[in-house]
């Protein structure tokens, strides 16, 4: 009897975490509505926003699954042109389950920062999985492409309007990266990461971000001698 109920007890506690992980994967990628920037997509990469100043945020972000690839190029919008075209099979049907998989938001790009110009640099664009495949994604028929889950992480992020491209990255990455010298903060600073959530049918409004990896110590003041920005209207 002692044993039957034990067996009972931790099959309902294996039930119930099994639920908490779910709940914690949907809690991660939520419902759109919840989102401020995510205007086309059912869900949205959810963070917890630590702090703030005029010139950037401090968010925290928890662990996720992402479907990635790889490309090289000189610049990175003719790279992420192959990246994209790649990542669009997956989620209409090239997996191993045939499955369509809906589309999120944001589009992540990693950008290394440290090269000269005239090096060919890797691009790794990521789509965040949906939360109903968060779990136990299906497994990709095209070897470029592979499945990756992200620490939780704290970053730096600078938003602007406008269209992601190659300028307005670097542009936007400099100025984020004055604005954290000046405050003294602490980041990885051998590459960022370039973040989209519209797509290009979308004409106004639109949104996006530059992050940076977030080390040691939280830091939101601003700096008073910080200097000013650069103007492009086209761009803020």
């Amino acid at each position: 009897m002692h044993r039957t109920r034990h067996s009972e007890a931790m099959i309902f506690l294996s039930g119930f975490v099994g639920i908490l992980l779910v709940l914690t994967a949907e809690a991660k990628v939520g419902n759109s509505s919840q989102a401020k920037y995510c205007t086309e997509t059912e869900e949205c990469l959810m963070f917890d926003l630590i702090c703030e100043t005029d010139s950037y945020e401090l968010r925290h972000y928890g662990s996720v699954k992402w479907v990635s690839t790889e490309e090289k190029g000189y610049i990175m919008d003719f790279a992420l042109m192959g990246a994209f075209k790649r990542l669009f099979g997956y989620i209409t049907g090239q997996n191993m389950k045939g499955q369509k998989i809906e589309m999120t938001a944001p589009v992540v790009v990693k950008v290394i920062d440290q090269k000269s110009f005239w090096e060919e640099s890797v691009f790794r664009m990521s789509f965040l999985l949906p939360s109903e495949h968060q779990m136990t994604p299906p497994e990709p028929t095209d070897d470029k492409v592979f499945i990756q889950k992200w620490p939780e992480m704290k970053v730096y992020v600078k938003s602007y309007g406008g269209w992601m491209t190659c300028l307005s990255d670097k542009l936007k990455a400099n100025s984020l990266c004055t604005s954290l010298d000046s405050a003294g903060a602490q980041y990885k600073k051998d590459f960022h990461y370039a973040v989209g959530y519209d797509s290009p049918m979308k004409w106004f409004n639109r949104h996006n971000e530059v992050w940076f990896v977030a080390e040691g110590d939280p830091e939101c003041s601003s700096s008073s001698e910080e200097s000013e920005e650069m103007k492009f209207p086209f761009f803020n």
